[in-house]
Order: structure tokens, then sequence, then C-alpha cells
């Protein structure tokens, strides 16, 4: 996970001072949906350049800080005009923001390593054995309230060579992260996917503080976006 972003330069392209308050957008290292770009350090991704467009036709202020999970999504929790970002809409969380959205969908699947010779084809089939997550994350929250075993790391980047090190049977996650993730570490081949074991749609959580006529601003610009083909645009740029 890297460090505290705080994109003091970003915000000043990209936000329109308007009145009101600005809005705080937190966020974690998730690919392709939220990420920083190594060599300029600003952020990217699905989720992310369809949230600094949806700000542009709000004509609303807004930052945008990376932070680790945890404390991205208590910070939302907690903090007027703050929204968290990319989050998964399960019925735990529902009642505990004002969500956005959705943003884009994320399938969750199994991965192993490719050493491994059981080949499980459903969720079912993993019960007995410890499948890797991270704190905080809905994928792990997911299988711990249906009673699988679960092995929290505090990143999600170190499920992966718990797998390969046979420290955890499988690795549940985000399909299109934990892709990217092996493609990243160059573990393409050694760790392969599975199975696909539920749907996923990404959105913004924002504090339950947000007034009905501000969400249903950002609810309408990313309906119109979605219609008018941008969406779509910028999904195809990280294909």
């Amino acid at each position: 996970m890297l460090s505290r972003l705080v994109l003091a330069a970003v915000s000043a392209l990209y936000c329109v001072w308007a009145s009101g308050a600005a809005l705080t957008l937190t966020t974690e290292e998730y690919p392709p949906f939220n990420m920083t770009d190594a060599q300029s350090g600003q952020p990217l991704g699905i989720a992310v350049d369809k949230a600094i467009e949806m700000m542009r036709r709000a004509n609303e202020p807004f930052t945008i800080t990376s932070y680790p999970w945890a404390r991205a999504y208590q910070m939302a929790l907690k903090s007027d005009d703050t929204c968290v970002f990319s989050t998964s809409r399960t019925p735990e969380r529902e009642a505990l923001f004002t969500w956005i959205g959705p943003l884009a969908r994320s399938d969750w699947a199994i991965f192993a390593n490719v050493s491994d010779v059981r080949r499980p084809k459903r969720l079912e089939e993993v019960r007995p054995f410890t499948l890797g997550s991270y704190v905080g994350a809905a994928t792990g929250e997911y299988l711990k309230l249906h009673g699988y075993k679960v092995d929290l790391a505090n990143d999600e980047a170190q499920n992966i060579p718990k797998l390969v090190n046979h420290r955890i049977d499988y690795w549940a996650t985000g399909e299109l992260l934990g892709k990217y993730m092996i493609a990243k570490a160059g573990l393409t081949g050694q760790v392969v996917p599975l199975f696909k074991f539920e749907l996923s749609e990404l959105y913004f959580a924002c504090n339950r503080g947000m007034t009905v006529e501000r969400a249903e601003k950002f609810n309408r610009i990313l309906k119109e976006m979605d219609r008018d083909g941008t969406s779509a645009m910028i999904e195809r740029k990280y294909q």
C-alpha cells in the first residue's frame, strides 16, 4: 500500500471553487478502479476518472486523497462532506452511508497457487480451507459472515506471497484487482483465478450528513455519464 498521498496540485487543477463545503474523496490503491500513477503521482483509474468528471459537471470543489483502506473508510463514517470509494455496497454497510453510484462492476473471485492440484469450482467447496483477504475488505467481511475461515492481511498485496508460500489455501478478491496485482508482481501463470463467486458493484459511500439534494445531483450526473457514453469511454481506457 502506498503511503498517504495528498494531491494538492491535482486538486487545484480539478476543483472548481463553487459555493458550499468542499467534498473530501478518500480512496485506496485498488487498481484498475483507483490507483496512483507511478510517474506523475496523480490519481487515476476507472472510478477516479469518473469521480473527477462527476465533480466537474457538478461544479463543486473537492480533493482526492489515498489512504490505507481502514482509515479512508472511517473518515467517511465520521467526517462531514466525506466520501470513500470504490466501496462495495453490502447489506451490512447499507445504513451506514449515503450511496452514490454505481461507479463500476467488480466480480469477486477465488484465486489459487497453480501448483495446488485441488480445483474447486464453487464457493462451498473451499469451506474447509483458509481464504486470504485483508482488513476492512468487503470480500473478507462477506466470507466471515457466511462462516468461512478467513486470514486477514493488513494489505491486499500481502496475500500474493502468502498464497505462493502456502500460508493460505486460496485468495478471495476482486477479479480485475487480482489479475492486475498478479501481473504487477510478475506471477502471471503462477497464481490463477478459479471461479467467480459474487457480483459486487462499486459506489461512493458518503457520510450520512450529506443532503438528499446533493446525493441526488451526483446520482443524476452519473446516469448522464452512462447515457452519453462518458462512462464507457473511461472504462475502455483501462481494458
